[in-house]
């Protein structure tokens, strides 16, 4: 794959209408001078440390609430307090919230502008590589509530999403690889070409930014086409939870230690061996793809996993049914499948096994 800059706009048509997603680089002088009055700005508290002086205006505006990124603060007990900021600060009806994080911002921000007020129109700044890559885009929100991950949720698109992949020269390794994790999984679910041909770029991904933006740019053009025919998460969009039943699991296991995208990347690996062991999947496809998904979770592979702990957070995903568990596996062609599998006894074993080898 060529690099090259990404200048042209991908549009997204979903139940509001189309909404534009535009790379621009050094964006954050515009967006901190074109500052109005009418938007609320909602922004990771981070952000705000790092980019102090580029965003001064955003952060010294009294329309502005500031939010430690952490999966304890988009529960839902947290969020009276939310809208007591943006009551106090006289939010109407037309005004936009202005989101500018990851995903965790993300999702508070369309959870509100969702519920306030019966609705508010709001706008996407993503300063993470997975929020750039993956969640961006698709309109959906979701809300912890007690232990349970993503209980709740809305959909709400954004007005418009705004990339500046420049944010990405703060975030720390792990950030990246959480990223790359997620941009592996559309890849995969894309085709099992795609899926090499990321896996062959992996360490120049790391290193040059424009081949970066490209990677960011296909993501979304493949995600784009999932979205767009099952918005509401129905049927085909399903697939996009690859890795997400085992990467919650081993998220809410290790107390949220591994971040979501490597977490997601464990959970690939994982449904990648389970569908080897339970014939569903051939074992040349677990070899292929495991290389290049144990090199992106290598930092965090040390890290204790409770397997007991892991079925009973597995077994409480809310995509199951009453009596199995809802896995997504590659078939025997390698592709991304969606399927039904007994909780049993032979699936404990298959994971027990997995964790003894590569755990």
């Amino acid at each position: 794959m060529v690099a090259f800059h990404v200048s042209n706009t991908i549009n997204i048509n979903s139940h509001k209408g189309n909404y534009a997603v535009s790379f621009i680089r050094s964006n954050m002088s515009k967006l901190n001078s074109e500052i109005n009055d009418d938007n609320f700005y909602i922004v990771d508290n981070n952000i705000a440390k790092i980019y102090k002086n580029q965003l001064s205006n955003i952060l010294n505006s009294n329309r502005l609430l500031l939010i430690e990124a952490t999966e304890k603060n988009k529960s839902l007990d947290k969020f009276p307090a939310y809208v007591d900021s943006l009551v106090d600060a006289k939010v109407r009806r037309g005004q936009y919230l202005v989101a500018i994080g990851g995903g965790i911002i993300q999702d508070i921000t369309c959870f509100l502008a969702t519920t306030m007020m019966r609705g508010l129109p709001w706008i996407f700044y993503p300063t993470t590589l997975l929020a750039q890559s993956d969640s961006c885009i698709g309109s959906k929100s979701s809300i912890n509530s007690g232990e349970v991950k993503n209980i709740l949720g809305t959909f709400k698109p954004p007005s418009k999403v705004i990339i500046d992949i420049d944010f990405l020269k703060s975030l720390k390794e792990k950030d990246i690889l959480s990223g790359i994790g997620e941009m592996i999984k559309v890849h995969a679910i894309n085709s099992p070409k795609s899926f090499d041909l990321i896996s062959e770029s992996y360490e120049l991904v790391q290193e040059n930014p424009l081949l970066m933006e490209n990677f960011i740019h296909q993501s979304l053009l493949m995600k784009k086409k999932l979205i767009e025919i099952d918005e509401f998460d129905v049927g085909p969009r399903n697939v996009m939870n690859y890795g997400h039943s085992f990467g919650h699991a081993i998220e809410s296991t290790t107390n949220y230690v591994i971040p979501h995208g490597i977490a997601v990347t464990m959970g690939m690996d994982i449904a990648n061996y389970v569908a080897s062991k339970l014939g569903v999947s051939k074992s040349k496809h677990f070899e292929r793809m495991h290389p290049v998904l144990d090199k992106n979770c290598k930092p965090y592979r040390q890290v204790s996993i409770n397997i007991d702990s892991l079925m009973k957070a597995l077994a409480k995903d809310k995509k199951n049914s009453s009596t199995q568990l809802r896995l997504i596996l590659p078939d025997m062609d390698g592709n991304i499948t969606i399927g039904l599998y007994d909780n049993n006894d032979k699936l404990l074993n298959i994971i027990k096994n997995y964790f003894s080898i590569y755990g």
